[in-house]
């Protein structure tokens, strides 16, 4: 049986410096040489990096070739400011978002006029139809303030009713955690042929970094993974090789699998996301 090759893209965050933002320039000329299908760049708590946002990705798109996905993010922000994003995102030829709630920002009590990822999915098909593809956020083993595991499936099917057109899951090491959110959304009418499941795939290269981000958005790291990270200690050479090892079986198993497409939380490195795709043969 012939396994396709599933599409791959990137995740940047912007830069807090302006020598920052000029690296992350040549960073892109980089992984752009790979084709990735395009770039997605984060968007702080409330906008907090509204303007490093901006920035970034107007001097992506100026650089061409490549679709560019700003992240939106909803929660404190009002309808008019979303309204002026979209239609400035519109003018500069962009046509694909990633819709997030995002992250109440410190001191802020209210939710604004669109509190979840689902109404700002809603604002966006009513606001400008058709013209932005869609993707909204997925958790396979679930989104840390969810009541329950089937109430966060059931968020994300109401975000693909919505409107949403994708989603990219946050990272995970357990592939049956993918194909166990893969099933629960086709068992409730989503077809996943068409409303794609993007497998986020986080690689391994700091042991006290990655367990900061697995315990803020609630990923789960394998046992055996954390137990040998520790092991290693200092040991920085070996933490790169043992992550990559880790991750390249996930992608093994995934492309087996069948996923559409992964998305790479890049951490603004070229290593190891260009080793990663060319050992999956994403390139070839």
């Amino acid at each position: 049986m012939t396994v396709s090759k599933p599409a791959f893209s990137f995740e940047f965050f912007p830069a807090n410096t302006d020598k920052g933002h000029e690296k992350l320039l040549s960073i892109y000329d980089e992984l752009n040489k790979l084709s990735p299908a395009y770039f997605s760049v984060t968007y702080g708590a409330g906008g907090s990096t509204r303007s490093r946002t901006l920035d970034i990705v107007q001097a992506l798109c100026a650089r061409g070739g490549t679709a560019i996905a700003p992240h939106m993010s909803c929660i404190g922000d009002d309808k008019s400011e979303i309204t002026g994003l979209l239609d400035h995102y519109k003018s500069l030829g962009i046509k694909r978002l990633v819709a997030l709630r995002g992250d109440l920002p410190s001191g802020q009590v209210g939710m604004g006029e669109l509190p979840f990822a689902v109404d700002l999915v809603k604002f966006i098909r009513e606001y400008a139809g058709d013209h932005f593809h869609i993707e909204v956020a997925a958790y396979p083993e679930m989104h840390p303030q969810a009541r329950s595991f089937v109430s966060d499936i059931d968020n994300l099917v109401n975000k693909f009713n919505a409107g949403a057109n994708a989603a990219i899951t946050q990272f995970f090491y357990n592939a049956d955690s993918y194909l166990y959110l893969r099933d629960a959304l086709e068992s409730r009418g989503i077809d996943t042929t068409k409303q794609k499941l993007i497998a986020g795939i986080m690689p391994i290269t700091n042991s006290s970094n990655l367990m900061r981000f697995a315990d803020s958005c609630g990923a789960d790291i394998p046992r055996y993974v954390r137990k040998q990270l520790a092991d290693f200690g200092d040991d920085g050479k070996a933490i790169r090789e043992f992550g990559f090892d880790v991750v390249y079986r996930l992608g093994e198993r995934l492309i087996a699998e069948g996923v559409p497409a992964m998305h790479f939380y890049s951490m603004n490195k070229v290593e190891p996301n260009k080793r990663l795709v060319e050992a999956l043969g994403l390139t070839s």
